[in-house]
């Protein structure tokens, strides 16, 4: 029987975003996409989750936001979890500069509208990656898909973010975390704390900007899920 991983995506992505990914590591492992709940509560979320996972102990991957729900849920329920992977997801507290220019985003809504226009989603991708036209797309069509409604609550669960960094330092599992060097969209100073503390986390980084990396570097994403789940504390 093939181990299983529980995928979590992040703001605005649904299983759309492991699309490039899956083929990597569909022979080996069986992946099962979870939406985020819709819920501004992150302890609800958390608690839907666990009535989701049928297992005793999960292996768990969160992308972004889902990358901090994943670990939101490690540190409350460790008894449930066999390994966390963070990808482009840090397990800071959000800014409040970061908050004010959230709430920006729903005054923006309210007057222009809603939806995300193509030079947005190509400034979301690596210049490398800019004449991908599919790449774009996906990003497009995920957004319009999950819609205003989706949006409005996914952003608003960020407002109320705690910093889990001291709860999840202390957990006995194997923790990975990936993320792009140059991500705009990462929290730095969580990061910082994150490589100027004693821990026994993997830190992985790449070059790049890429924020979205399971649809801009599957085959890179793939090998560290595979190092990942093969890790031995």
């Amino acid at each position: 029987m093939k181990e299983k991983i529980y995928f979590i995506p992040g703001l605005m992505t649904d299983e759309r975003l492991w699309k490039r990914v899956i083929p990597f590591l569909e022979k080996e492992y069986e992946i099962v996409h979870i939406p985020i709940p819709k819920s501004f509560d992150f302890d609800e979320i958390i608690d839907i989750l666990f009535n989701t996972f049928k297992e005793d102990k999960v292996n768990i991957l969160g992308f972004s936001l889902g990358g901090y729900i994943a670990s939101y849920f490690a540190i409350t329920y460790p008894n449930r979890v066999n390994r966390l992977f963070m990808v482009a997801a840090t397990p800071g507290a959000t800014n409040e500069a970061e908050i004010e220019r959230r709430k920006e985003k729903f005054a923006i809504i309210e007057k222009e509208g809603f939806g995300i226009t193509y030079e947005k989603a190509l400034s979301l991708v690596e210049e490398k990656n800019q004449q991908d036209e599919d790449l774009i797309q996906t990003i497009m069509d995920m957004f319009h898909d999950l819609g205003k409604e989706t949006f409005i609550s996914q952003l608003t669960s960020t407002f109320y973010r705690k910093d889990l960094f001291e709860d999840l330092i202390h957990l006995d599992i194997p923790i990975f975390i990936f993320y792009s060097k140059n991500d705009r969209l990462l929290n730095k100073k969580a990061l910082e704390k994150l490589s100027s503390t004693k821990h026994e986390i993997v830190m992985i980084s790449r070059e790049g900007t890429s924020h979205n990396i399971p649809l801009e570097a599957p085959f890179e994403f793939a090998t560290n899920i595979k190092k990942w789940m093969n890790y031995k504390k």
